[in-house]
């Protein structure tokens, strides 16, 4: 069985209407499934808007999903509450995007750490001094940096400090939410090699949220594509890069800078993304899909592997 198995996950926002108008819902998150096994990384792309961030945050409960299910190991998340959603958090935690406003300026680094150590492990002070001592220097720092603040620390130290905080509680499953988007280039690599080390070292699991489909493919075994709420396809990284088969991932691949004289011609979409407070009937990327037929207006496709294979695919007419 798989680690963490997410059935049909829905994300609504209410929005007011009028006097005479009926309240309206924002679908961020609109029927999503998938699965993600122990140690394995497993990335999401889409545009901005798509439903990426609010997906993260729901499977670790920052957000309550309206409907649907998250599974970790046989235990349904999205239904506990209080004292036992508490006390489950220690099995999932997140990496922020932002290295800047994921930390309290006020809090010295040792007490940042020491907030998970104390809420989750019966340790005194000495062993929780200890223990944070270790999770630094795990994340590439010394232990010189615990009775420092955050504002002392570069964007890249500062995200290493949020990874050290998030394995602080020892978790099975680990969202990263753009973790290194707010970086320089030149840091990124090394952010991305750290989570890396650490999936193969503790088997944690990942879900890595990112709009870089370079990055998505280096660090990821599976890449998820999102589209207004919706996986449009699913398949090994590897695969999902050298042959797309949905017309909105060879979109977004297109856009991807090659040093090929030769490469992908750039597919331009038409329109802009439809809003997710009125989304389109049928398959949500009709109105700017190239390959449109009556069909796709008026039935959403399910998200298929018609081969068997672990490939999937949101689209009647996939190339």
């Amino acid at each position: 069985m798989a680690l963490l198995e997410v059935e049909d996950l829905k994300v609504y926002y209410p929005v007011r209407g009028g006097w005479f108008r009926p309240k309206r819902y924002l679908r961020a998150v609109d029927g999503v499934s998938f699965s993600l096994e122990a140690g394995e990384t497993l990335g999401l792309v889409g545009e901005s808007g798509c439903g990426k961030s609010t997906l993260g945050r729901a499977l670790v409960r920052l957000e309550n999903p309206a409907a649907g299910r998250v599974m970790l190991d046989g235990r349904d998340m999205a239904a506990l509450k209080g004292r036992e959603l508490r006390r489950a958090r220690k099995n999932f935690q997140m990496i922020f995007q932002d290295p800047y406003g994921s930390l309290n300026p006020r809090l010295t680094i040792f007490q940042a750490l020491d907030e998970v150590l104390a809420l989750h492990f019966r340790l005194n002070r000495a062993e929780r001094l200890e223990r944070a001592a270790a999770l630094l220097e795990r994340v590439g720092l010394t232990a010189e940096a615990l009775n420092r603040y955050p504002h002392q620390f570069s964007g890249g130290q500062r995200q290493r400090i949020g990874i050290a905080r998030a394995l602080a509680a020892e978790p099975r499953f680990i969202v990263a939410d753009e973790p290194v988007s707010a970086l320089d280039v030149s840091v990124q690599a090394s952010i991305i090699n750290l989570l890396d080390d650490i999936r193969r070292e503790t088997r944690t699991s990942f879900l890595f949220i990112a709009h870089d489909l370079a990055v998505v493919e280096h660090i990821s075994s599976r890449i998820l594509v999102m589209y207004l709420g919706h996986v449009v396809e699913e398949a090994p990284a590897r695969e999902l890069v050298g042959s797309p088969r949905h017309p909105y991932t060879q979109a977004l691949l297109s856009a991807v800078p090659t040093l090929d004289a030769n490469g992908r011609k750039r597919i331009v979409l038409p329109g802009d993304v439809p809003s997710p407070l009125s989304p389109p009937s049928g398959c949500p990327f009709h109105p700017r899909c190239p390959r449109s037929q009556p069909k796709c207006a008026a039935e959403a496709p399910p998200l298929v592997s018609p081969d068997g294979s672990a490939r999937r695919c949101a689209c009647f007419f996939a190339g």
